[in-house]
């Protein structure tokens, strides 16, 4: 039987609260440092987004390994990735996450659990696979989670991999962030399922649909599917609803979305919901705590050195 998240105490919730906020504010301080010229590429942000990034990695042990997208901010650093390694990352400098030779679309961590995030829409989903397998065959009660958008539960990708993952019974958890749209295609033109979550029937796995606004919601949600796959009942399709406060990538000024809709889902952002619920002195001195942290990794990133071209072949597996 899957375990059952206990209720959490003051101690859960303010960390909780400090990893959602970690992430709003490493993405809005981000935004402008790209505006400004001093981070180069383009970046595809999280904001509005963080409670499920949060919520299920709060689930996970440090041993348990995460796939991820081009969208991989939030998800690198709920799974341990330093707000330094992750600046500095996108800095292009040698003191990132990946050497600097990753950026924005591929952050990521082995020695957190993190597989470099793999910017084609579906990669992970079959990616994952490999993860899960590796487990069982060794026996070693680690579990995967595949994070993706609902667009991808249109590719091939999706599909394989969840069969093969349900075929095998293997340890893996797939999270579908629905923000409602894949770039500016809404999901309801491209599909005849509302539920992506029913698409776990076809493969004879759980499924289920989530407040992807409520952290506690996302991690109650996490943490039974994370323990089914860890006592070897096979995998959980969980599908969270979500919205992305900010466009697609930096060039998406969102013409394709209505005022209203984006008011009503800012209504419901998960960083305030959960601030309510904590003692102001818990919450304010968080808050100042993420802001240091902010600082602090942009001035590490700033003054690191750029990676060197030399390296640019070095950790490459052909």
């Amino acid at each position: 039987m899957a375990a059952v998240a206990e209720q959490p105490d003051e101690r859960t919730l303010a960390r909780l609260y400090r990893q959602m906020l970690l992430i709003r504010r490493f993405e809005e301080t981000v935004y402008y440092l790209f505006l400004e010229g001093e981070i180069p590429g383009t970046l595809h942000q999280y904001q509005g987004q963080e409670a499920v990034a949060v919520g299920i990695c709060d689930a996970l042990r440090l041993t348990d390994w995460i796939t991820s997208t081009h969208r991989p901010h939030g998800h690198a650093l709920a799974k341990g990735v330093t707000p330094r390694a992750a600046m500095a990352e996108l800095y292009g400098k040698s003191t990132g996450c990946c050497a600097g030779k990753g950026g924005s679309m591929h952050l990521g961590d082995p020695a957190v659990g993190m597989l470099p995030a793999l910017a084609i829409v579906g990669a992970g989903n079959t990616v994952v696979t490999g993860l899960g397998l590796a487990f069982a065959l060794r026996r070693s009660d680690q579990v995967a989670v595949c994070f993706f958008g609902e667009g991808a539960s249109n590719e091939g990708a999706f599909h394989e991999g969840m069969n093969f993952a349900a075929v095998r019974r293997l340890p893996i958890v797939f999270v579908c962030e629905n923000n409602l749209y894949g770039a500016s295609t809404p999901f309801d033109a491209v599909s005849a399922l509302v539920d992506v979550a029913d698409r776990a029937a076809a493969y004879g796995i759980p499924g289920r649909v989530v407040d992807g606004m409520d952290v506690l919601a996302v991690r109650e949600a996490g943490v039974e599917a994370v323990a089914s796959a860890r006592a070897g009942d096979g995998p959980t399709l969980l599908e969270c609803k979500t919205y992305r406060f900010v466009g697609h990538s930096r060039s998406d000024a969102r013409g394709y979305r209505a005022d209203d809709e984006e008011a009503s889902w800012k209504e419901r952002d998960p960083i305030p919901r959960l601030r309510a619920v904590l003692a102001e002195r818990t919450a304010a001195a968080i808050e100042r705590e993420v802001e240091a942290a902010i600082e602090d990794a942009v001035e590490f990133a700033r003054a690191s050195p750029d990676a060197d071209p030399q390296e640019a072949r070095t950790d490459v597996y052909a």
